[in-house]
């Protein structure tokens, strides 16, 4: 009798767990309920955005590589003329980050990818003639920043392989793995190859040290030898960029912020003379540029208030040139073709997922190489933001970017703060993807703040939330929820915080300072004891992330770090939190967040958590995605809305 009953009760359970979404054997799941299939069928339109991103042009023909998904995670795709086929070439479960063909060989290309969003990258080359992948690098270090030889076809990067911290260079013909070579052993995590002389002599490598302090240094290929071009001791700090070198070889353009609040375009000339700066009109950072391969024309991009405008000047007069009116967004990657007449770039905004496009400078014309899908979704009907600023603690504006609910949503909204990471990024206003379901079928608001130390917006204010400043950009949060309370159409008593990385530490921030004005908390990746991530972040990273942080070595510093970590304060949570983290990440490590989920249980509040084991710094596999998505909206839906 009780075995009939127990068959009957499974029986009449069947059809209610087939209604509810199962999470693969790969996720972890902690307090989350089980979510219904209707939840993913409801946002499955908004789950099905594609975007692509320019990688690079082919070195003879007018084609390109560029980067989309058609699975489950971003591949190498060929496009060979404006508006073809996306042929893919690389097959991985896990994401291209990078590919590019030799400046004077079209028989291979080389890409990079990690395994699992480990981040310990290693390259390949891909053999175009029958698809051969070869592994180039050791398969175990930290390799990155190939930087291409213009005639030989070599490339210099650097590897963590001698201890796992220190970026050392490595010089390598992609044709031979066995040519790889050690050029010169450095120490710290933060140095680049940038550029190669046109007689491949020289190459130009960046020293990083923070994003207020950098160095250029000049090394001779052939025996390593170093010679630092840029001074340092000098009372200002100075901030450095890309590099390109003049193609007569006796000077370099870089970005930098000498003298200035912003990165400017200048010319350094190798003879010490003193540099000049090209963009001193533009009161704004210059984030990227390019040379033509005849050294006439300089395409740069600058990022006004967080817009892209595409500015081109002439080399010889060191005039303005006509810019193309492209459409407004975010630009990224631009790359000259050979033919020193096609300018690729991606280009992205509110309403338009990433594509890719060119300008021909002798033509005019601008092609659109990508129209990526939009789940069937009409583009025009996503939120144009709103650029909101309010006065802060200290009386400094604070700015950020507001999407408003369309308007059949009434009544006061409930608003989502989302911050982002870095700290040194800034939130610029491209596609929301899956977000923009929260905006146009849930009806909530969203504000993007751009915090003190954000950057854009001047050295100066990115500085200011350096080492015991730290708490300052969390009351920049405290005054938004101020400001909130004046806007007719918001409502400050339904509020979430969230925000990856860094943007996760200031999520938990808010949620043990501003407790009782928040509904919610939805922490991904973040950072939940400064002391404990300093200590266990990986090696090459952690000289880095003490220069923005604080040196945990220091007594005071550590006091103070420990004092503000949201793990010492998470007593004070006792609204609904939802942490998500990846297993392999090797920049916040898993440690930060079950630690933190560890330490908020027993205040008794509710607590959801979800970590992916193939996953890092962040979801990048589509499946993963999707389902933190789903738990996301569930989590709104529960103690937001």
């Amino acid at each position: 009798m009780k075995r009939a009953l127990a068959l009957m009760v499974v029986l009449l359970m069947q059809p209610l767990l087939a209604q509810t979404l199962t999470p693969a054997e790969n996720l972890v799941t902690e307090g989350i309920p089980a979510l219904p299939v209707s939840l993913a069928e409801g946002v499955n339109r908004y789950t099905e955005f594609r975007a692509a991103g320019f990688l690079g042009w082919h070195p003879v023909k007018r084609e390109l590589l560029l980067s989309t998904r058609f699975g489950d995670t971003a591949q190498v795709h060929q496009v060979k003329f404006p508006g073809g086929d996306r042929r893919q070439l690389t097959f991985f479960p896990d994401r291209i980050q990078a590919a590019a063909y030799p400046p004077r060989a079209a028989e291979f290309f080389v890409f990079d990818k990690d395994t699992g969003g480990n981040e310990f990258t290693q390259f390949y080359r891909y053999d175009l003639k029958d698809g051969a992948i070869t592994l180039l690098t050791d398969g175990t270090s930290r390799n990155s920043s190939a930087t291409w030889s213009p005639k030989t076809n070599r490339i210099l990067y650097t590897s963590t392989r001698r201890n796992r911290k220190d970026t050392d260079l490595y010089l390598m013909d992609p044709r031979d793995p066995k040519s790889d070579k050690l050029l010169a052993q450095v120490e710290g995590g933060g140095w680049s190859p940038l550029d190669w002389s046109p007689d491949e002599s020289l190459v130009i490598v960046g020293e990083y040290v923070s994003i207020n302090e950098s160095y250029l240094w000049l090394y001779e290929t052939a025996t390593g030898d170093r010679t630092l071009l840029t001074p340092k001791g000098a009372i200002e700090k100075v901030a450095y960029g890309n590099v390109v070198f003049a193609k007569d070889g006796k000077g370099i353009y870089t970005t930098s912020d000498q003298g200035s609040e912003f990165n400017q375009l200048r010319y350094i000339s190798l003879a010490g003379q003193a540099p000049v700066v090209l963009s001193g009109n533009i009161p704004w950072d210059v984030e990227s540029f390019d040379l033509t391969e005849d050294g006439k024309t300089l395409a740069f991009v600058t990022n006004e208030d967080g817009v892209s405008v595409l500015h081109l000047l002439d080399t010889a007069t060191r005039k303005p040139l006509p810019a193309p009116k492209l459409p407004v967004g975010i630009i990224s990657g631009i790359e000259w073709h050979n033919n020193s007449q096609d300018l690729g770039m991606s280009i992205v905004s509110a309403r338009a997922t990433a594509d890719v496009y060119s300008w021909n400078r002798t033509t005019g014309k601008v092609d659109r190489w990508t129209e990526s899908e939009t789940g069937g979704l009409n583009p025009a009907s996503f939120v144009e933001p709103k650029l909101v600023r309010w006065p802060s603690f200290d009386n400094r504006t604070i700015s950020g970017f507001l999407y408003r609910p369309p308007a059949r949503f009434t009544g006061k909204r409930p608003v989502i703060i989302n911050i982002h990471g870095g700290p040194e990024a800034q939130y610029r206003p491209g596609f929301l993807g899956r977000n923009n379901y929260l905006i146009n079928e849930l009806g909530a608001a969203m504000v993007f703040p751009n915090v003190r130390g954000s950057a854009g917006y001047g050295k100066t204010f990115l500085k200011l939330d350096n080492g015991f400043l730290r708490e300052d950009s969390v009351k920049d949060i405290g005054s938004l929820l101020d400001w909130l309370k004046t806007q007719p159409d918001l409502d400050p008593e339904r509020v979430m915080v969230t925000g990856g990385s860094y943007g996760g530490y200031m999520t938990l921030a808010v949620a043990t300072n501003y407790a009782p004005r928040i509904r919610c908390a939805l922490d991904v990746v973040g950072i939940s004891n400064f002391v404990t991530f300093l200590e266990k972040t990986e090696d090459y990273r952690r000289d880095l992330r003490r220069v923005e942080y604080g040196d945990e070595r220091d007594p005071a510093m550590r006091e103070f770090l420990l004092k503000i970590s949201p793990t010492t304060n998470a007593r004070q949570v006792t609204k609904p939190l939802f942490v998500v983290q990846g297993k392999n990440d090797p920049r916040v490590p898993l440690n930060e967040a079950e630690q933190m989920v560890a330490t908020v249980k027993q205040n008794g509040s509710p607590v959801w958590y979800l970590m992916a084991k193939d996953e890092g710094h962040g979801f990048a596999k589509k499946k993963n995605a999707d389902f933190q998505f789903y738990a996301t909206v569930a989590f709104i839906q529960q103690y937001l809305l």
